[in-house]
């Protein structure tokens, strides 16, 4: 199976091209905006330094949230456009599943600035979710990893992750962790390609309509 995976969720973006765990091609790039400008070259080098052409795809692979509003919705609708196009399966993926389980083993607080004084949040240990992903205020979600952390290994990772370090002192804070799109495509191979990917937003977006409402409202 060859996995085309995408991350424009949080201040990167990630292209790789899988294939039954081997990893064809991948690049990742920091930026804070510009993902829409930027995905679909790096799809094209990608395909380019992996020798394949689009129609040898057999699953597109996606982070659908929580992160970035603008960038989810890039990297949601070009994986969804391509996947219609060449007629083959879009599988949506977690974003905090996807930066724990690129960190490794052991307990892992994935962890992304939401804003205001509130947190993305969703805890792993050994790769299996000890939460579902939340949007917290700081101190809840500084609260809710002492309580799920039951000692040993603890990385705490994501661009959230120094506001919330001092409630495990010995913990690891990676806040330059982003997913992995290798994981992204290994985590999509084994998901039912049934559903398509809806985004996770977990919060209301800040841009407002004609007479303050939110979008939404």
């Amino acid at each position: 199976m060859i996995i085309l995976a995408l991350d424009t969720c949080v201040d990167a973006c990630s292209v790789a091209l899988v294939q039954d765990g081997r990893t064809l091609a991948a690049i990742s790039e920091p930026m804070h905006r510009g993902h829409q400008e930027r995905l679909a070259p790096m799809v094209a080098e990608a395909f380019a330094t992996a020798s394949l052409k689009p129609g040898a795809l057999d699953r597109v692979a996606v982070t659908i949230g929580p992160g970035s509003f603008t960038g989810l919705r890039v990297g949601v609708a070009f994986a969804k456009a391509m996947a219609l196009a060449l007629d083959i399966p879009c599988v949506g993926i977690g974003t905090l599943e996807a930066l724990a389980l690129s960190a490794g083993p052991g307990f892992v607080a994935a962890c992304l600035d939401a804003r205001r004084g509130r947190v993305y949040l969703q805890a792993f240990a050994d790769g299996r979710a000890v939460m579902a992903p939340d949007i917290l205020d700081i101190d809840v979600a500084a609260a809710r990893i002492a309580e799920l952390w039951s000692g040993g290994h603890a990385l705490l990772a994501g661009s959230g992750a120094p506001v919330v370090a001092g409630v495990l002192p010995h913990a690891r804070v990676d806040p330059d962790r982003v997913p992995d799109p290798i994981v992204i495509a290994r985590l999509a191979e084994g998901r039912d390609a049934a559903v398509p990917p809806r985004p996770l937003y977990l919060r209301a977006p800040d841009a407002k309509l004609p007479g303050g409402k939110a979008l939404g409202e």
